[in-house]
C-alpha cells in the first residue's frame, strides 16, 4: 500500500481489518491524534478517531469497491480537544484476502 504514497510529517497511519477494527496505529498517529496505539486497537476506525465525513462514508466505499479515496476532507476528534479538527484523509484498500484498509489522516 505504501509503494506510491509518502506520508508527510504530520500524517497518522492507521490500519484496520475488513470489519473496520483498528489493527495497528503507526507513523505519527500519537503526534497527530493524541491517542496511544493501545487506545485505538480493536475499536471501529471511524469511531476511534472521531472521524466525520459528512453524509458519505468513504471507508465503506473503499472496503466495498476496493478503491482508493484520496484527499477526502473530514474532521476528527483529537484526544483532549474541545472540538473537531479539520483534516484530509486518504484511504487505501488492502488487495489481499484479508480485505482491510490503511487510512492516512493529515490534520490541516
Amino acid at each position: 500500500m505504501l509503494e506510491d504514497f509518502y506520508a508527510g510529517p504530520r500524517c497518522a497511519l492507521v490500519v484496520a481489518d475488513a470489519q473496520r477494527r483498528v489493527l495497528v496505529a503507526g507513523h505519527g498517529a500519537f503526534a497527530a491524534t493524541g491517542y496511544q496505539e493501545q487506545e485505538l486497537i480493536g475499536r471501529e476506525i471511524v469511531d476511534a478517531l472521531g472521524l466525520d465525513f459528512g453524509d458519505e462514508d468513504p471507508v465503506a466505499v473503499s472496503l466495498e469497491w476496493g478503491v482508493r479515496k484520496m484527499g477526502v476532507p473530514c474532521a476528527f476528534r483529537p484526544k483532549g480537544a474541545t472540538g473537531p479538527v479539520a483534516a484530509l484523509c486518504d484511504i487505501f484498500p488492502a488487495y489481499d484476502e484479508d480485505g482491510g484498509l490503511m487510512l492516512a489522516l493529515t490534520p490541516d
